[in-house]
């Protein structure tokens, strides 16, 4: 039998993580148990004292956590950066987003904006509402917003799927999980926010050899390449 580790890891990453661990478990005989949600949900997790053997979150909350000592100082490993992006249904026009007026025109131009909760929802909620702030349109958009629940049960896309909303903005391996969208592409410079993914061992892990095996093994360019084909940019 395998021997079993506990992940907690930003959903974000689930894509590139289902693809990657048949592998890892065939070289090292360890077997990963991922809890996959909103990268704030998995800092407070960590910050609360839910056991894991390694995290994965953003890098500033991954710094907060080591100075918390909740994270082993040293171990941490900076793995992807990951874009936002905009979709709509199926067939539908694709808004001109290549600039920063043709995006805001986009979003009072919608009449439904599916995006994850700003508040324990996921990084690119809180990103967006600093945005609509940045282009003033923020009381405009308020009606206009459904929001996700974060994790995988939060992915922006089964709402265009489902054509619950117009448009969808959530970070592109997120959007690119679900078939049966069109991707517009991602937010434009001048207001496109970049979150930076990163590993780090426990401090109460069981199996801190095996995380560090992972964090090694999320590290070698085969893994770079996948997190690529899933919409993560790589160091």
């Amino acid at each position: 039998m395998p021997t079993e580790m506990k992940v907690l890891s930003t959903t974000a990453m689930k894509t590139s993580i289902d693809e990657l661990m048949p592998a890892f478990e065939r070289a090292t005989g360890l077997a990963p148990v991922f809890t996959f949600a909103p990268s704030a949900r998995i800092t407070k997790m960590v910050e609360d004292g839910e056991f894991c053997d390694a995290a994965i979150t953003t890098g500033p909350s991954l710094d907060d956590l080591i100075k918390q000592g909740r994270i082993v100082d040293g171990t941490r490993k900076d793995i992807a950066r990951s874009a936002m992006a905009l979709a709509v249904q199926k067939g539908a026009p694709r808004p001109d987003i290549s600039t920063v007026e043709g995006f805001k025109r986009a979003l009072l131009a919608a009449k439904s904006l599916g995006m994850s909760n700003p508040v324990g929802g996921g990084q690119s909620g809180a990103n967006l509402v600093k945005i609509f702030d940045q282009l003033g349109i923020a009381d405009a958009m308020k009606p206009k917003c459904l929001y996700g629940p974060g994790g995988p049960a939060g992915l922006i896309g089964n709402y265009l799927v489902r054509k619950e909303v117009e448009i969808g903005i959530q970070q592109l391996p997120e959007l690119m999980a679900v078939p049966g969208i069109d991707i517009v592409g991602p937010l434009p410079d001048g207001i496109q926010s970049k979150t930076v993914f990163a590993i780090g061992v426990s401090t109460a892990a069981k199996h801190a050899d095996g995380a560090r095996a992972l964090i090694a093994h999320l590290a070698t360019p085969q893994a770079a390449k996948v997190m690529r084909d899933k919409g993560m940019e790589t160091p």
